[in-house]
């Protein structure tokens, strides 16, 4: 019930239950009561949870991502003489402008940066797990290995390259091509969890169940030794799981994965109802690929492009779909800030004239990276670059509209950066463009 302060004995009582108009004689009105369903609720104090956490300098190999084209000698390709002005004519189209439809976005965008946060995907335990038995275990299934496979060390998917370093005395540590070879063919067959996009499994279907298991699959990876509680309580933080449930859903998940060469499943069963739930080690995730690419890429400055870039071609989409559940948020945060960082490096060293310029290159990065988040202005500076660096006038125009649009949407002002170089492009000369870039 919502009942309004007035003098005492003269109080107004709503139907807080009702979606309904209902009239309020004190302004002689009728109004709708709105309700923060708990759902919603959960997910704005996750979400402000993670965004609220203190900002951190980068660490590691992240402490090379490139300032905005900082040191770089730039030419733009417009014609001095040709001054970048807007163009009346110039919208952006409907889908340009679309935001991100899940909810309350402002809340994040005014929030901390979770930049700073550093989220590893834990790497399952090796240790193999007998049959289960006991009560509140799950009934033993036949499943029989369906992609046979020897569990691997280390994620691959291309032609295995050798680490990069001076020590000559290195290479004779490293395996043989024919080696190196095996275990590729071997590793292509282990089932994969991908989450860089909607959540995905190897041999798990995207219909009827199968789209909770690959979420199930993902928790178990992410989150490796929990107990069925808390895994009924992850799945479902409004409506918790049964222990039957979560039985059924992990003997389709062990059903589905199958089992190594050597009869080793990937969903390995538990000995006793107390033991936690857990993947085996063999099993791979493109986020742990991502990382594997990127992280010794990106010391190499433009020397690691390529590494980079074949990371990028693994993001589908917005990571966990855009609709990740409480547990994944920080780790969904973590994932967005890294792309967006790589997309930014690949747009750094794509855009100068040089030996690395490549701007086809430069915008399929800042694509995939928007495409990720659409609201990071730190992406749009680099394509207002891009543009200006093409001397495309009515692009350049055509993307301040959005990122403009966008902030309105979000209502947030635009980040100073943004703004400087907006007026940089529109108010100077092709001379002055040049030295914007």
């Amino acid at each position: 019930m919502l009942i309004r302060n007035t003098a005492p004995g003269q109080a107004e009582i709503l139907n807080a239950s009702l979606s309904d108009p209902q009239h309020l004689d004190h302004t002689g009105t009728h109004i709708t009561v709105q309700r923060l369903e708990h759902a919603a609720y959960l997910q704005i104090t996750t979400a402000l949870k993670v965004s609220g956490q203190p900002s951190h300098p980068p660490e590691g190999p992240w402490q090379d991502v490139p300032d905005e084209l900082e040191g770089m000698q730039q030419h733009a390709q417009a014609s001095p003489q040709e001054s970048i002005t807007p163009t009346a004519t110039s919208i952006p189209s409907p889908a340009a402008t679309e935001v991100s439809s899940e909810a309350f976005p402002a809340l994040l965008a005014a929030s901390t940066n979770p930049s700073g946060l550093r989220l590893l995907s834990p790497a399952p335990s090796s240790a193999r797990l007998d049959d289960e038995a006991g009560p509140g275990t799950e009934t033993a299934a036949s499943a029989a290995p369906s992609a046979p496979a020897r569990p691997a060390d280390a994620y691959s998917t291309d032609t295995p390259q050798a680490p990069k370093t001076d020590d000559p005395t290195a290479a004779a540590e490293e395996p043989t091509a024919s080696e190196a070879e095996e275990s590729e063919a071997h590793d292509l067959h282990a089932p994969e969890i991908r989450v860089l996009g909607p959540v995905e499994v190897t041999g798990v279907n995207s219909t009827g169940h199968g789209p909770r298991m690959a979420q199930l699959a993902a928790l178990l990876y992410f989150r490796p030794g929990r107990s069925a509680d808390v895994l009924c309580v992850d799945m479902d933080p409004v409506s918790p799981w049964s222990t039957s449930t979560l039985n059924a859903r992990m003997q389709g998940l062990r059903s589905s994965l199958g089992g190594d060469s050597s009869g080793n499943l990937y969903v390995p069963r538990r000995k006793t109802g107390e033991d936690p739930y857990r993947l085996a080690p063999g099993v791979r995730c493109d986020w742990t690929r991502f990382l594997q690419l990127v992280e010794p890429a990106l010391p190499l400055g433009p020397s690691g492009l390529t590494d980079l870039e074949k990371a990028l071609t693994l993001v589908r989409g917005k990571p966990f779909g855009g609709r990740p559940l409480p547990w994944a948020e920080p780790y969904t945060q973590e994932m967005i800030t890294r792309v967006i960082d790589v997309a930014h490096t690949v747009a750094t060293y794509r855009i100068p004239a040089g030996p690395h310029h490549d701007l086809s290159a430069a915008r399929q990065a800042v694509a995939t990276g928007l495409d990720v988040d659409p609201t990071a202005e730190l992406l749009y500076r680099d394509w207002m670059r891009l543009e200006a660096a093409r001397g495309n006038r009515s692009g350049l125009h055509t993307i301040i509209t959005r990122v403009q649009q966008i902030n309105r949407d979000l209502d947030c002002a635009l980040e100073m950066e943004t703004t400087q170089l907006i007026n940089e492009l529109l108010n100077s000369s092709g001379t002055a463009v040049r030295k914007a870039l």
